[in-house]
C-alpha cells in the first residue's frame, strides 16, 4: 500500500512541477523532478527511480531517453525532506529573512550517464521559463546529492573545476575525504574510514577470527572494504575470501554465491549498496544459504526494501551500521497535509456532504492510506538531508550579512567559492538537536547506531538498536555494545563461532599452518622449561633459572631439589654399609685389644695396628658427612675429613710396611736398622705425613674452600644440590697425596712380599693396596660421568670399597688365625720353627 502511496505522489510531481510551462533543450534526457523559483537556488539530485532500459548509443540516430520505472522510496522521501526544509527556512525570520530558497530536484534515474546529464544542466541552466520567450535560469548557489558514492564522485569531479559546492547526504566513500581532488565535496555523513575500521572492532569484538568479505564493486565498496581489510590485519582477524560484483553482473555475482557456499567462515561482512544486498539476498534465497551471521553498513542494514516473506531466513540476526534514527519535528504532518490536501479534492471542506461522500468514492482505495505514518518516523538518511540544506543555508546567511528582521542584502553577487568557504565555518544546532559542522575533510562526526535485524511479537521485521559507536566521544567510549540484547542468526541466543582453528588452550602454541592465514593453525604443546598461560598463545615463555614448567605446561613451578637424603633407598643403603663398616672395625679392635698379648698381635704391630683401626674408623664416619643437604660447613668437612684420614690410614699401613721391610733387615748379621725406626719414630713419620695432608686442607680451604652449589646442567627439570669443589687444584692436590702414599705403600709392600716369614704381612698389604688402588682408579671416571646425586653416591662407594678393602685384607687374616686357629697364634709359628708332623 505504501508503494502506491509513493507512486502515486510521484506522479503528481512529475506531472505538475511548476506552476509555468518549462522548454527544455532537444535531445536533454534528465527529469526534473520538481522545482520551484526562488532569490537563490539550490540544486539536488536523487535516484528516485531505477533504469529499466538503457538506450543504444550507436550513434545512428538521435539518442533516446532512459526508460525509467521501480520507484525508490527512501530517496523519494528525501526529496520530499529537501523540500520541507526549504519550506521551513522560507517561512523563518531569523535564518534568510525576506529571502527566499528556490530548488531544482533532478531523477537520475540510478545512471551515471542521467546523472552527467543533469549535473550539466544544474551548471549551465539547460532548461529556460518559457512565457514570451526563453530566458536564463539564474545560476544554482549549490547541490545536494548524491545517494551513491560513485555517482557522487562524478558529481564532484565535473562541478569541482567550477567551486561549486556539493553536500552529500549519504555518499561515504573514503576516497571523497581527499581535499585535492574534490576542494568543494561536504557531507553529512561521516566518511566510511571510521565505519570500515568500526567493522573490524565489532568482529573482534565478539571474537571471530575468521570472515568473509563481499563489497560493491564501486567506489564506495572498494574503498570501504579496502579499509576494513587493513584494519582487520592489525587487528589479528583474517579475512577467508574477499569478492566483489556489481549489480549488473550477473556472472560475478554467481560465483560470489558459491565461493560464500564454499567457505568455512560463518561470519560474513558485506560492505554493499543497498542494490548490490538486494541481488545478493535474492541469490542467496535461491540457494538456501541459511546460518551466516551478516554484518552489514549503513547503505543496506536499515532498508526495507530489503524485508521480504523470505529476507529473514538469510538476514535474520544481522548486525549492522546504521545512520542514526533522528524524527524530523512536523515532517510527517508535512507529508501527509501536502498530499491530501493539495492532490486530493474529496479531502476538502465542502458544504454538501453527500457530494463530498460521491467525491471520494473515487479515491476509495487510496483513502485506506489516509493514516499512514509507517515510515516516515524512519528519518535516517532524511535527517542528513535536512542538515544539508540547513547547512547551505546558513552559508548564505553570512554571505548575505542577513541580519534578523532587518532581511539580507540581495543584490550581492555570491560566487560559489564564497559558499564553498562558508561551509566550511558553519557551526550551528538544528532543532532535533544534533550539531552540524564540517571537519577537514569536509564530513560530520562519526555517529552511527548499531542495529540488530530481530522479529517482533506479530513478526514483524524490526531494525533493533544494540549499541553505539561515537567518534565525538573519548577513545575508551567510541564503541558500545548491550549483546544482550542480540538475536543472533537463526534466531540464536547463543552467539556463533567462526574461527579458522579453535582456541589453543593455555600450556600451546599456535604453529601457522604452510600456505594458509594466520588464523589457522595447529596447537603444539610447549617444551620442557617453557608455558603459556593465555589462550591463543603465539610463543611460550621460558621458565627462570630455578622454575620449570609443570605438567599441564601453564605455569612455572620451582624445580624439585634432588641431592643423597638420608631417607631414600641409596642414602640408607650407604648409611646401613657406612656404620657395618665402623661396627665391624670396632669389634676388629676389640678383638685385637682383648688379644693384645698374643704372639699375631704382638708381631703386627699392635700401636699402628690399633691407630690403622682407628683410621679405619674415622673413613667410615667420613661417607656419613656426603649424606644429606649440603651446606657450607658439610660442603668444607666431607672433602678435607676425607683426605685427612685417609692420609692417616695410608701412613699407618706404610708404617707398618716400612716396619716389615725394617725387621727383615734387622735379622741379618752385624743390622742395627730397627733403632733408626722404633715406635716413636713410626708414630712421627704417621704424624708427618697426616700433617702434610692437614696443609694442603688448610690451604684448600683457605684460598677457595668448597661450596654448596645448585647444579642445573644434568637435569633441566630439577636442581641438583652439591658441593662445588671451589678449588679444583686443591681437590686434585687431596687426592693427589692419597694416590701418592698408596702408590709408594703398595710398591714397598710389593718388594717385601716375598720376603721369608711365616706369616708375612707385606703380602696382606699388597693386596690391600692393589684394592685401594683398583677403587680409586676407577673412581675417577665414575666421578666424573655420574649425574647428580649418583656423583655422590660414587664418592661414598670409593671410600666404603677402599675401607673395608684395607679391614679384610689387613685384619681379616689376623683375625681368622685368633678366633679359629687359636694353635697357629705362637711365637714358634710366627718365626716357622714348628716341626712338621710325622706320618
Amino acid at each position: 500500500m505504501l508503494f502506491f502511496l509513493y507512486t502515486f505522489l510521484l506522479f503528481i510531481q512529475l506531472h505538475t512541477k511548476a506552476e509555468k510551462p518549462f522548454c527544455r533543450m532537444m535531445g536533454d534526457p534528465n527529469y526534473l523532478l520538481i522545482s520551484k523559483d526562488g532569490d537563490v537556488t539550490i540544486g539536488a539530485l536523487f535516484p528516485i527511480r531505477s533504469i529499466e532500459t538503457l538506450p543504444s548509443f550507436e550513434f545512428t540516430q538521435k539518442p533516446q531517453l532512459l526508460s525509467c520505472s521501480s520507484v525508490n522510496l527512501r530517496d523519494f522521501r528525501m526529496a520530499q525532506t529537501m523540500t520541507y526544509a526549504i519550506d521551513e527556512i522560507n517561512n523563518s525570520k531569523s535564518l534568510l529573512p525576506n529571502v527566499y530558497i528556490g530548488y531544482r530536484i533532478y531523477d537520475t534515474c540510478g545512471s551515471r550517464l542521467s546523472s552527467m546529464s543533469a549535473t550539466m544542466a544544474l551548471m549551465n541552466g539547460q532548461e529556460f521559463a518559457a512565457e514570451d520567450t526563453c530566458k536564463g535560469q539564474s545560476p544554482i548557489h549549490a547541490i545536494i546529492g548524491e545517494t551513491e558514492s560513485s555517482a557522487t564522485v562524478i558529481l564532484s569531479r565535473t562541478t569541482g573545476p567550477f567551486k561549486i559546492p556539493v553536500i552529500s547526504h549519504s555518499a561515504t566513500c573514503e576516497c571523497l575525504s581527499n581535499r585535492k581532488n574534490y576542494p568543494s565535496f561536504f557531507r553529512t555523513i561521516a566518511s566510511d574510514y571510521h565505519q570500515s575500521r568500526a567493522l573490524a572492532y565489532i568482529i573482534k569484538h565478539f571474537g571471530w577470527s575468521w570472515v568473509g568479505a563481499v563489497n560493491s564493486d564501486n567506489d564506495y565498496g572498494n574503498n570501504g572494504m579496502a579499509i576494513f581489510l587493513n584494519t582487520a590485519k592489525e587487528e589479528g582477524i583474517c579475512v577467508e575470501y574477499s569478492v566483489k560484483f556489481y549489480r549488473t553482473e550477473p556472472e560475478k555475482l554467481r560465483k560470489v554465491v558459491d565461493t560464500i557456499k564454499k567457505s568455512t567462515a560463518k561470519v560474513i561482512v558485506a560492505f554493499l549498496t543497498s542494490f548490490e544486498m538486494e541481488n545478493l539476498l535474492e541469490q542467496l534465497s535461491t540457494e538456501n544459504i541459511t546460518g551466516l551471521q551478516i554484518i552489514g553498513v549503513e547503505a543496506w542494514i536499515t532498508a526495507k526494501s530489503l524485508i521480504t516473506p523470505n529476507s529473514f531466513r538469510v538476514l535474520g540476526g544481522s548486525l549492522g551500521f546504521a545512520v542514526r534514527k533522528i524524527d524530523i519535528e512536523g515532517f510527517a504532518d508535512y507529508v501527509i497535509k501536502s498530499f491530501w490536501e493539495t492532490d486530493f479534492p474529496c479531502s476538502r471542506t465542502e458544504r454538501n456532504s453527500s457530494q463530498k461522500a460521491l467525491n471520494c468514492n473515487i479515491y476509495q482505495d487510496l483513502l485506506l492510506l489516509k493514516n499512514y505514518n509507517e515510515d516516515v518516523p524512519e528519518q535516517r538518511y532524511s535527517s542528513n538531508v535536512y542538515k544539508a540544506v540547513y547547512a547551505v543555508a546558513h552559508s548564505l546567511h553570512s554571505l548575505l550579512n542577513c541580519k534578523e528582521r532587518e532581511g539580507c542584502e540581495k543584490d550581492l553577487k555570491i560566487q560559489p567559492q564564497q559558499v564553498v568557504e562558508a561551509l566550511k565555518r558553519v557551526n550551528f544546532t538544528v532543532k532535533m538537536g544534533d550539531r552540524v559542522c564540517f571537519d577537514s575533510t569536509g564530513a560530520a562526526v562519526a555517529q552511527y547506531e548499531v542495529v540488530n535485524w530481530q522479529k517482533d511479537s506479530d513478526d514483524s521485521i524490526q531494525f533493533t538498536p544494540v549499541g553505539y559507536y561515537d567518534a565525538s566521544l573519548p577513545p575508551d567510549q567510541h564503541f558500545v555494545l548491550n549483546t544482550e540484547k542480540i538475536i543472533w542468526t537463526g534466531g540464536q541466543l547463543e552467539k556463533p563461532r567462526s574461527v579458522c582453528s579453535e582456541s589453543c588452550p593455555p600450556g600451546t602454541r599456535k604453529a601457522a599452518q604452510k600456505g594458509r592465514p594466520v588464523c589457522c593453525y595447529d596447537c603444539i604443546p610447549c617444551a620442557e622449561g617453557e608455558i603459556s598461560n593465555e589462550t591463543d598463545s603465539n610463543n611460550c615463555k621460558q621458565c627462570p633459572g630455578e622454575y620449570w614448567s609443570n605438567s599441564e605446561k601453564n605455569k612455572c613451578v620451582l624445580k624439585a631439589v634432588e641431592f643423597l637424603s638420608f631417607t631414600e633407598v641409596m642414602g640408607i643403603v650407604l648409611v646401613f654399609f657406612s656404620l657395618f663398616g665402623v661396627g665391624l672395625t670396632a669389634l676388629v679392635a676389640i678383638l685385637f685389644y682383648s688379644k693384645k698379648d698374643t704372639p699375631i698381635v704382638k708381631a703386627n704391630n699392635s700401636d699402628l695396628s690399633f691407630l690403622l683401626l682407628f683410621s679405619l674408623t674415622l673413613c667410615f664416619l667420613c661417607s656419613l658427612t656426603f649424606i644429606g643437604r649440603p651446606t657450607e660447613w658439610s660442603c668444607m668437612l666431607r672433602h678435607t675429613a676425607f683426605g685427612i684420614t685417609f692420609v692417616l690410614c695410608i701412613s699407618c699401613v706404610l708404617g707398618k710396611t716400612i716396619v716389615v721391610l725394617m725387621a727383615f733387615k734387622a735379622t741379618l748379621p752385624g743390622s742395627n736398622v730397627m733403632k733408626w725406626f722404633g715406635p716413636a719414630q713410626q708414630r712421627l713419620s704417621v704424624l708427618a705425613f697426616t700433617l702434610i695432608q692437614v696443609l694442603i686442607c688448610v690451604l684448600w680451604l683457605t684460598i677457595y674452600p668448597p661450596f654448596p652449589h645448585k647444579n642445573m646442567k644434568y637435569y633441566k627439570e630439577k636442581i641438583i644440590l652439591e658441593c662445588s669443589l671451589g678449588s679444583t687444584i686443591g681437590f686434585s692436590a687431596v687426592l693427589g697425596y692419597i694416590g701418592l702414599l698408596a702408590v709408594l705403600c703398595f710398591i714397598l709392600a710389593f718388594l717385601a712380599r716375598t720376603l721369608p716369614d711365616k706369616f708375612n704381612e707385606a703380602k696382606f698389604i699388597t693386596f690391600s693396596m692393589l684394592i685401594f688402588c683398583a677403587v680409586w682408579i676407577t673412581f675417577i671416571p665414575s666421578y666424573v660421568s655420574s649425574p647428580g646425586k649418583f656423583t655422590v653416591a660414587v664418592e661414598i662407594f670409593a671410600i666404603l670399597a677402599s675401607s673395608f678393602g684395607l679391614l679384610f685384607c689387613i685384619f681379616a687374616p689376623k683375625c681368622y688365625i685368633i678366633l679359629l686357629k687359636p694353635e697357629q697364634n705362637t711365637k714358634q709359628h710366627m718365626m716357622g720353627k714348628v716341626p712338621s708332623k710325622s706320618y
